[in-house]
């Protein structure tokens, strides 16, 4: 459901999460990988994988790859390398989402557009000479690795919104996971939880794009 004060005007900036939102992304593809350098089944370690402390760590860029896959190795229970670690870490992206390429470019016609994503270094170091069409349209990216926040922490936001320079209540965010959007909302950003890219469609044409 989009905000209720979703109207032409009542935005200054549009900020997008990065993963499901502009670049599609399916981590299905990652243990597959894994399991295949591995030598084991894909879901017994999609079972074992847990978003962690540790996770979180290499997320704000407190974690350094070398420690992340080290911990990945006991977690998952199996003993392969850093570089195959990182083959299945990267294989993780699909392609851009459907339609969000017209969407943004419509949408970087009439308002600044901000990029806010919880990542890491090598998924940085991957996806930003691929999908430069897309994050060009971005005046600036703010990723959790580099700033050293991670949503849906309120320091984060609060980080983003003193960044772009406009009241928090002037940015309309967009995200695919609820526990964000809500985080989001408490301090104070217009946010709409992304489905598919025709929630993201139907938020432009509210503010009459």
């Amino acid at each position: 459901m989009l905000p209720s004060d979703l109207r032409p005007g009542a935005a200054d900036a549009l900020l997008f999460d990065l993963g499901r939102v502009v670049i599609d992304i399916d981590f299905g593809q990652v243990v597959s990988r894994w399991a295949e350098h591995a030598g084991c089944a894909p879901q017994d370690l999609a079972s074992r994988f847990v978003r962690d402390t540790i996770y979180e760590g290499h997320e704000r860029g407190t974690v350094s790859d070398a420690a992340f896959f080290a911990h990945l190795r006991s977690q998952l229970n199996i003993d392969i390398s850093d570089a195959q670690f990182l083959d299945g870490w990267n294989a993780i992206f699909v392609g851009p989402m459907p339609g969000i390429a017209p969407l943004l470019a419509r949408a970087a016609s009439r308002l600044p557009l901000y990029a806010f994503s919880n990542t890491n270094q090598p998924h940085i170091d991957h996806f930003s000479p691929v999908y430069t069409d897309l994050l060009d349209h971005f005046r600036e990216i703010f990723l959790s690795s580099s700033i050293g926040l991670r949503k849906p922490d309120a320091a984060a936001y609060d980080h983003v919104v003193k960044a772009i320079g406009v009241p928090a209540e002037r940015i309309v965010f967009f995200d695919d996971l609820a526990e964000n959007i809500d985080g989001a909302r408490a301090s104070g950003l217009k946010a709409v939880l992304v489905r598919s890219t025709d929630d993201i469609a139907a938020t432009l044409a509210a503010l009459g794009f």
